[in-house]
């Protein structure tokens, strides 16, 4: 199997990293066959879930390491006893289930969350607009707390193209001009949820598409953030089919 030189990761790699515990379980569950290398801390041996990795990692067959000195030369975060070395994979979307697109998302921290929340409300679909932050980031990854591995995902050149692929998708473009009160929203399946840009939001043109909606706030702001539109916009189009864990 191809090993690549462990270096600070970069966008151009074939490869990424998985930093953490729970990250590197999620990926060892759902892509096993995309790992590469597991390092890990001597340190960090004792705990239950290096133990679980480990346990996980000899059942699959995956090379171990341990190597704390190459952790601390690539980790984002001193706290790093596990990073998983995998290779870039791509997915495909579902077209019988509900999407949500991000349109140019630029903030990392965002998309991470974004994807986190999205499997807390049942979205496993997630269509990207280009140009957009990488989605392999390790920081995307490590926000995504393992979410990523869960999730199917594609890149799209415009919003055209991705409708072209699902044109029997209900369009539901989230906007301050938006025509329908989130509330007032009745989501027909399947449908796709899309929301812009964290600094510019969605141009007048996505008013065209679908039916366009708003998230009424009070004036003292001038907009939400996109991972907290995406989870009040999730959440609203899920609720009456989500099964809650208490």
């Amino acid at each position: 199997m191809f090993l690549p030189k462990i270096k600070k990761y970069q966008k151009k790699y074939s490869y990424s990293y998985a930093f953490g515990s729970y990250p590197v379980l999620e990926i060892l569950k759902k892509h096993s066959d995309k790992i590469l290398l597991i390092l890990f801390k001597q340190e960090g041996l004792e705990s239950s879930a290096t133990k679980e990795i480990l346990e996980l990692a000899q059942q699959k067959k995956i090379k171990t390491e341990i190597n704390s000195k190459l952790i601390d030369k690539i980790a984002v975060k001193e706290n790093t006893y596990v990073v998983a070395v995998f290779k870039k994979y791509d997915t495909v979307l579902d077209s019988d289930e509900n999407h949500l697109v991000l349109v140019n998302p630029t903030n990392k921290g965002n998309l991470g969350t974004v994807i986190r929340t999205m499997l807390g409300f049942n979205f496993k679909n997630l269509g990207i607009i280009n140009p957009s932050v990488d989605i392999f980031d390790p920081m995307v990854v490590r926000a995504t707390m393992g979410g990523l591995f869960s999730i199917n995902f594609m890149h799209y050149g415009t919003i055209d193209d991705y409708i072209k692929q699902f044109p029997n998708h209900n369009l539901y473009p989230f906007m301050l001009k938006g025509e329908s009160n989130i509330l007032d929203t009745v989501f027909k399946k399947p449908f796709t949820i899309i929301q812009g840009n964290e600094s510019r939001g969605l141009d007048d043109r996505y008013l065209e598409l679908g039916e366009s909606v708003y998230i009424p706030h009070s004036k003292d702001i001038d907009s939400l953030n996109l991972s907290i539109a995406s989870g009040i916009s999730l959440w609203e189009a899920s609720k009456d089919s989500l099964e809650f864990r208490r």
